[in-house]
């Protein structure tokens, strides 16, 4: 059966390198409404939006550019149109990929045997801003030098 008039979903699959930042077409399947429902759809795509989704999380996992996309997905310049779409949110409102990535993050919590949601989160910073209320300076006296950090090869 044809699948958006190229390939198949199989032909596809077999194509495509499989990365870690992946999702299975499965979790795919509970989340491609609300991507399918951000647009018009006028005419046929021509590319599959699971690949498209893939190259995003790729990219949000891997922190790479977007020309920097492996080529075995869509053009970078398709995957940022998509990802700018769905990142677009309302006032107040949370945007399309938010709201996907929450789905996944549900359902995978689900099928673990856990609680849909989290019940408690843990919040690190590597420093604190002093506040206007701190009466003094501290003194670190592990620190010698004062001005510039050049060492002397006497």
């Amino acid at each position: 059966m044809p699948y958006n008039g190229i390939k198949t979903k199989e032909a596809v699959d077999q194509m495509r390198t499989t990365y870690p930042s992946d999702i299975t077409r499965e979790q795919f399947s509970l989340i491609d409404f609300e991507l399918l429902t951000v647009t018009k759809s006028t005419r046929p795509r021509k590319v599959d939006l699971y690949d498209v989704f893939c190259a995003i999380l790729y990219r949000k996992r891997e922190g790479c550019r977007w020309r920097s996309l492996p080529h075995d997905f869509p053009k970078w310049q398709l995957c940022y149109y998509y990802y700018d779409l769905w990142r677009q949110a309302d006032e107040g409102a949370e945007s399309v990929f938010d709201r996907v990535l929450r789905m996944l993050v549900e359902s995978e919590r689900v099928i673990n045997g856990r609680d849909q949601q989290t019940t408690m989160i843990i919040v690190d910073s590597k420093s604190i801003k002093n506040t206007d209320t701190a009466e003094e300076k501290g003194f670190d006296a592990g620190k010698k030098n004062i001005g510039r950090k050049a060492s002397h090869w006497g």
